[in-house]
């Protein structure tokens, strides 16, 4: 019977309760967040690395102008950007992924939720951002950088800026956007302006400010 039981429990309507209790604590957590934005990287640079400082320098700028942090809660540019948010004393928010090869969150977080499932992680980075700044990165970063993009192009979250920095790591991505993407008819002209390329966080604030508003996703 105990292991009847067990078997059961693993069936995928038990999974439901769990994502259903992801979802509920994600917003009740993050229900009172108002205005914030999502910083996304890779998980493998130092401190010294000029993409970390350039993360850490975009966070403080960020958190000056009144915008809570949001990232991934890991090393490398999440745990950059969760510092610089903290230092300038604003809401320093990470939404960790339990994986196999688990991440440790980072120390510079004033709020921190886990996550078991991608997707829902997912949700919170869109419905509580008004923007997603994306430094380099590898897989996880250009994960976020498409699934953003895509759900503007599709129409499933409203406009919001998009921010790659440093358009010397991006240009290759960018060449083949243009050259292939485009050139095929894969995607239009039109959906190159969906994202922006910056150098430094105050062209990424002047951007951010500067848009209609970022009203919530609401998922349907």
């Amino acid at each position: 019977m105990a292991k009847l039981k067990h078997d059961f429990i693993k069936e995928d309507p038990w999974r439901i309760f769990r994502i259903m209790s992801e979802f509920v604590e994600g917003f009740e957590e993050l229900s009172d967040i108002r205005k914030a934005v999502s910083i996304f990287g890779s998980s493998r640079v130092k401190p010294q690395s000029p993409y970390y400082k350039l993360a850490q320098k975009s966070a403080v700028v960020f958190a000056k102008a009144g915008y809570a942090i949001i990232t991934g809660a890991g090393p490398g540019i999440m745990e950059a950007a969760n510092k610089g948010a903290k230092d300038a004393g604003v809401e320093s928010i990470g939404l960790n992924i339990l994986t196999p090869i688990q991440q440790k969150p980072n120390e510079y977080l004033t709020r921190l939720l886990e996550f078991r499932y991608f997707f829902c992680r997912r949700v919170m980075f869109a419905k509580y951002s008004q923007a997603c700044l994306i430094f380099p990165g590898g897989y996880g970063t250009m994960d976020e950088f498409l699934e953003a993009i895509t759900l503007i192009q599709t129409g499933r979250m409203q406009p919001r800026p998009v921010i790659l920095f440093n358009r010397k790591y991006w240009q290759g991505l960018l060449d083949w956007f243009k050259g292939t993407l485009v050139k095929n008819k894969m995607v239009d002209v039109k959906d190159l302006r969906i994202f922006n390329v910056v150098e430094t966080p105050q062209e990424a604030l002047k951007i951010v400010n500067g848009s209609t508003g970022s009203p919530p996703f609401e998922p349907s």
